[in-house]
């Protein structure tokens, strides 16, 4: 298993109302529309996740774990990793529910965006707190599409 730890703070206007996406960024302001994004001032952008991480996680069978935790309180948002990730961007990090991919897309097919995170979290969020993103990579099969689910009880 590969980890990285990435650092940032809450903002007082994280609202985490995303249907799609979530995102940590190295700015350390966001304005009223950014219901992406999550924390702010970040110590790390997708480009500078070690060689280690980036490698694990550009992979199609690459499990992605990100446990976000702040004021005590944690939401923990599995993905999978994907052959196309580059990793290219320095100021923010990206986790989406969809496969899109570019330079700031750390995991795609979450299975929950911003919209959906502990909302006693993303209050702690807004008010600034502290937050510690824990990103975690291993192995496992990505599950393949079956029509099993389509005859079943037939």
């Amino acid at each position: 298993m590969t980890a990285e730890t990435v650092f940032a703070r809450g903002h007082r206007n994280v609202t985490a109302l995303h249907p799609s996406t979530f995102e940590v960024t190295r700015d350390p302001e966001i304005s009223t529309t950014a219901d992406c994004i999550i924390a702010v001032s970040a110590d790390k952008g997708a480009a500078m996740l070690s060689e280690e991480f980036r490698r694990a996680a550009a992979d199609e069978d690459a499990i992605i774990m990100a446990t976000i935790t702040c004021a005590g309180l944690t939401d923990v948002v599995k993905g999978w990793g994907s052959a196309k990730l580059t990793f290219t961007d320095d100021s923010s990090m990206v986790f989406r529910v969809s496969d899109y991919v570019c330079g700031r897309t750390v995991m795609v097919n979450a299975d929950k965006p911003a919209a959906r995170l502990n909302r006693k979290l993303v209050d702690a969020l807004a008010r600034g707190n502290e937050a510690v993103i824990e990103l975690k990579v291993e192995k496992g099969k990505r599950p393949q599409p079956s029509l099993d689910l389509l005859f079943e009880g037939i």
